[in-house]
């Protein structure tokens, strides 16, 4: 399909930290094996609001936000055989080189120039979206927009389970709530975890957590947590761990609480990345730490959990794609008791300040 006029695409842009607004440009003619998106549902990442207060240790800025979302397919370019004009699609908006020797091997995720759509300029948090076709995939029948767009951070809880070979009857603790712990918790209990403890500051993260099905859900600002979180274990420790606060100390925490040939999984993202750590504790108790970054041939796993498990509950608020400032700062609030924040194109009210595009 080819358009005569040009087609105005709005995307979110952090300029500087804690400044967002909007820039425009012009969608290009489709290629070969590409396909035009209308965004129906955008998700605030944690990882967007450490590049919003100018924080994420591997972005500059300016750059675009926005990578949990899912769209209507309004256009294909030659070739696209896999989706067609109406579906409802997500992305998994990973970019990788295909050459290194990783790719080679089909472990795309170890990638040495591994890459994501929202840092080269195609963010999310917009009204269209050109993606390949080989990124993309075709929603199950019954699946909402705003749901599926929870594909892509569930596919990054799939990937740490993996990583952590969560077997059946483990004892398995995380530290932090928001919408990365509690997916895991929510893998880890749909394996066959005999008991998941989570832990947090917020009071509301908490009961959604033991809403979702973590066992225990333990509030962190209430005296020794680690003591507490032993004592759940019944003195033995954990089998595995799950850092997904990004803080030195409940990466700390989470070492005191496993037992000998523990493995934590740390899967938060570290604002300030050097910490101190009692090293000795490793010998000690012969630990095992790893990290756990995005997926690799996970996004199936997540399409099919979706369909089980009620995820949407995690979709805490809404906000017209106008409102993305607001939207921010809500997510930003613990006050608000926001998990998740869903932005959505004002595509049938009007263009809320937006242009009104048309084909």
């Amino acid at each position: 399909m080819e358009w005569k006029n040009p087609i105005k695409n709005k995307i979110a842009q952090v300029s500087e930290p804690c400044q967002i607004h909007f820039i425009s440009e012009d969608i290009h003619q489709l290629g070969d094996g590409e396909i035009l998106l209308a965004i129906q549902a955008s998700l605030i990442c944690g990882s967007d609001l450490h590049i919003y207060k100018g924080l994420h240790p591997a972005v500059d800025l300016p750059v675009t936000i926005g990578h949990e979302f899912t769209g209507k397919v309004i256009a294909v370019g030659n070739g696209v055989t896999r989706c067609k004009t109406g579906d409802l699609v997500t992305v998994e908006p990973v970019i990788t080189c295909g050459v290194c020797s990783a790719c080679r091997r089909g472990e795309y995720g170890y990638c040495k120039e591994i890459s994501y759509t929202y840092r080269q300029g195609h963010g999310a948090l917009a009204r269209y979206f050109v993606a390949k076709e080989e990124k993309v995939y075709v929603l199950p029948p019954g699946i909402s927009a705003e749901k599926a767009a929870l594909a892509e951070p569930l596919a990054v809880a799939v990937h740490a389970v993996k990583r952590a070979q969560v077997c059946l009857g483990d004892r398995v603790v995380i530290a932090g709530a928001g919408a990365i712990g509690i997916m895991i918790a929510m893998v880890c209990k749909k394996i066959g975890a005999k008991c998941v403890v989570i832990s947090d500051v917020s009071e509301s993260r908490l009961n959604m957590a033991r809403e979702l099905g973590a066992d225990i859900a333990v509030n962190a600002s209430n005296g020794n947590i680690e003591d507490e979180i032993e004592r759940l274990s019944s003195g033995e420790g954990f089998d595995k761990a799950f850092e997904c606060v990004g803080k030195e100390a409940t990466f700390v925490q989470l070492m005191s609480c496993l037992k000998m040939n523990g493995l934590l999984t740390d899967v938060g993202i570290f604002e300030k990345p050097l910490i101190r750590l009692d090293a000795s504790l490793i010998v000690k108790k012969e630990l095992r730490i790893q990290g756990a970054q995005g997926y690799c041939w996970d996004f199936e796993a997540a399409l099919q959990l979706l369909q089980e498990l009620p995820f949407e509950k995690l979709i805490t608020h809404r906000f017209p794609l106008h409102e993305v400032r607001q939207a921010m700062k809500t997510a930003l609030d613990p006050d608000s008791r926001a998990i998740k924040v869903c932005l959505i194109p004002d595509w049938d009210q009007g263009t809320g300040g937006m242009e009104n595009d048309s084909f």
